[in-house]
């Protein structure tokens, strides 16, 4: 295996037509490329920066055998690698002028490709503190009982609340984004279908989303509910709710991601039935 076997695609289009067959053979493993392949193909590249996504697969003979993204400034992402595949990756990346800040990947990958890029660059990754499971749903298996209230899907007419919500879970999480009418096309949040659970009055107690289907499959992103009304199974039904949604849409597959620092919700995602499919990390170059 040789650094030139690696290749990018022209855009997006070129990428999905050439890797896209490859990518749905494991949509699990492949849910990050599969969904921002996604992304910029239905709203367009400029959606997302003003620098072009990159997109690049490792293929010999026409057969592809891994692939990776990257929307800059953000972090390179990779489907699964062996450590021959991270080294000959870094080495092309490297020999195109390519500087990263960081890379994200299944846990074994993440940890290749960061000492790969090490040998290759000098500079020193750093594992973030942030660890996150991604689960598999094998049987749904609802709460029993189920909180007093309902489910709720929102519609365009609800997309103020949907951004309330929105806003809330990204500042729960940490994550640096404006949430408001004027930013909301961009983010990642404005694909998703969101199920609010109401109580029997009809309050909101907690929000899932989903991904639309793509390769078969569904990601479940994002479940919260607040803090203070945490406890009393909201969490769980809201979740279920979706999950059956994202089956009853045709998702052969139904995916999600956990904080591993949260062992609330990682019990609770197991008993509901998702299964470990593997762990995920993210290492910093400085």
């Amino acid at each position: 295996m040789r650094p030139d076997d690696w290749h990018l695609a022209q855009d997006v289009d070129d990428f999905l037509a050439r890797a896209g067959g490859f990518l749905r053979t494991r949509p699990g493993m492949h849910v990050m490329p599969l969904t921002w392949a996604e992304r910029v193909r239905t709203r367009g590249a400029e959606a997302f920066g003003s620098e072009a996504p990159v997109f690049g697969m490792l293929e010999r003979a026409g057969e592809v055998h891994a692939a990776f993204y990257r929307l800059p400034p953000r972090a390179l992402c990779l489907t699964p690698l062996t450590p021959q595949q991270a080294d000959t990756l870094a080495a092309h990346l490297c020999a195109l002028g390519h500087s990263l800040p960081a890379v994200s990947a299944d846990h074994s990958t993440a940890t290749a490709f960061a000492e790969a890029w090490q040998r290759r660059t000098g500079v020193t990754p750093k594992l973030r503190d942030i660890r996150l499971r991604l689960y598999r749903l094998g049987t749904l298996t609802p709460p029993d009982p189920m909180p007093a209230g309902r489910g709720r899907v929102l519609g365009e007419e609800d997309l103020d609340q949907v951004m309330f919500w929105c806003g809330e879970f990204a500042r729960a999480v940490g994550e640096d984004v404006t949430i408001d009418a004027e930013s909301w096309a961009g983010t990642r949040y404005a694909d998703k279908r969101y199920t609010l659970w109401e109580t029997p009055d009809g309050t909101p107690v907690s929000l899932a989303g989903m991904n639309p289907l793509i390769g078969g499959q569904i990601q479940v992103d994002i479940v919260y509910t607040p803090a203070h009304l945490r406890g009393r199974g909201y969490a769980a039904a809201v979740t279920t709710e979706v999950s059956r949604a994202a089956l009853a849409a045709g998702a052969k597959e139904v995916v999600l991601f956990a904080d591993l620092a949260n062992p609330t919700s990682n019990a609770l995602y197991q008993r509901l039935g998702y299964r470990t499919l593997t762990d995920w990390a993210a290492y910093d170059f400085s």
